[in-house]
């Protein structure tokens, strides 16, 4: 099959393949200590400031780590902006994406301090895990040393991010495909515990079911009532509505989500397919068992996550601009891998 090509402006008068994403250097804890000792410090700031203004950004900065790190790897492309609508946070699953501003908030200070020095791909990792601290008292060391990304595709995004109708099987497979565990998979899936979602990742549930309703019956009556009240039936994907995913303690990253599991309060059809494996029904339960298990579990399925195909050493750069990549570079890559994306 023929190959097209596209330019895309990435690292000065460079003509080069783009890299696996594979890192060839180890990411590891302290990595800014020498270079940029406030790295961490001041991304905890910019985040504790946007929590204290809406609690509700840290759940969007964890989904904002999560969506960076199925495609491509964790290298910040979701952050980037497209001259032509094609870049990943254009992508439909992206649609509803927040945090931004939080990231480049911090992205602004650390230029100041530590020019040149911290990637947009580690500002995400460490937002991510201030976010889980400030809303969930879980806290966790993240190895950083990870680089910027080059390309960002709204394809990609399409093709590696679980949708919400999403079964166990389908479920498991993005998963999997990241190496990331089944377990890791309900451990993550506990970030539900905080956050919204808008009515039409879900209006599926309360009005095509095949049931004489048309109310999905693995789903609670009374809270697809109460769902249906705010939701109406072929809700526009642009419509801004939301609901809390999680209705016991919609602000706080806890156990609660699988609390309302398993009284068949989960929002989304791929939430109610964790009770629909025995593998992942049992790991469910255990998490219901014991809060400070879970936790430890989650700060450790999110380290993980955010060692999906880091790019490190010399690949990729060093974005001065999250959503943009720096100036006066240029690279080929096939059409069917990049997109236009905008250079400062």
């Amino acid at each position: 099959m023929a190959v097209g090509k596209c330019l895309l402006f990435l690292l000065p008068l460079v003509v080069l393949l783009l890299p696996s994403g594979h890192a060839a250097v180890s990411l590891k804890i302290g990595f800014y200590n020498t270079s940029c000792p406030s790295a961490e410090s001041i991304v905890r700031a910019a985040v504790a400031s946007a929590v204290a203004a809406n609690p509700g950004i840290a759940a969007g900065l964890i989904r904002l780590h999560f969506h960076d790190c199925f495609v491509r790897g964790c290298d910040a492309s979701v952050l980037l902006n497209s001259t032509n609508g094609t870049a990943e946070r254009d992508s439909p699953p992206n649609a509803s994406l927040r945090g931004f501003e939080v990231i480049n908030a911090a992205k602004t200070q650390l230029e100041s301090t530590c020019p040149n020095t911290v990637s947009c791909a580690d500002i995400l990792a460490f937002a991510a895990r201030d976010g889980a601290a400030l809303v969930g008292n879980i806290s966790y060391q993240v190895p950083s040393g990870r680089r910027d990304g080059l390309v960002s595709n709204s394809t990609e995004a399409l093709l590696n991010l679980p949708p919400p109708t999403s079964n166990i099987s389908d479920l498991l497979t993005f998963f999997s495909n990241k190496n990331l565990t089944e377990r890791d998979m309900v451990i993550l899936s506990g970030a539900h515990s905080i956050g919204v979602a808008h009515c039409a990742s879900f209006t599926d549930r309360l009005y095509n079911s095949s049931s004489p309703t048309g109310v999905d019956p693995t789903l609670d009556a009374a809270y697809a009532a109460r769902l249906r009240a705010v939701c109406p039936n072929n809700t526009a994907p642009t419509d801004p509505t939301t609901v809390n995913m999680d209705t016991i303690t919609p602000n706080v990253l806890d156990i609660n989500y699988y609390v309302g599991l398993n009284r068949n309060l989960g929002l989304f059809t791929s939430d109610h397919a964790l009770l629909t494996s025995n593998t992942s029904l049992q790991i469910v339960n255990n998490s219901l068992k014991n809060a400070t298990k879970w936790a430890q579990l989650f700060a450790q399925a999110m380290v993980k996550m955010g060692k999906i195909q880091p790019i490190t050493g010399k690949n990729g750069q060093i974005r001065k601009n999250c959503a943009l990549l720096n100036p006066a570079s240029i690279e080929l890559v096939p059409e069917e891998e990049g997109s236009q994306v905008a250079a400062s």
